[in-house]
């Protein structure tokens, strides 16, 4: 993606799997689809404790991204 672009949000989707209990959150994130002008991406949030690592979340985002556009900034 150019450095000067900016993005949209087309669709943003949360799943909440358990509640966010932990000493500290690890999250992860990647995009799965980087395309010209459509992207899409995936993340995981974790709660984190010494004895464990729990899947708490999980999303799933859409971007448009946009150049050239007036009142738009990356």
């Amino acid at each position: 993606m150019p450095t000067d672009a900016a993005v949209l949000t087309i669709e943003f989707k949360v799943n909440l799997l358990a509640p966010g209990r932990g000493d500290r959150f690890l999250f992860r994130g990647e995009v799965t689809k980087p395309g010209r002008t459509i992207m899409v991406s995936d993340g995981q949030a974790f709660a984190v404790t010494d004895t464990e690592v729990r899947l708490i979340a999980t999303m799933t985002g859409t971007m448009m991204v946009v150049q050239d556009r007036k009142g738009l900034q990356g």
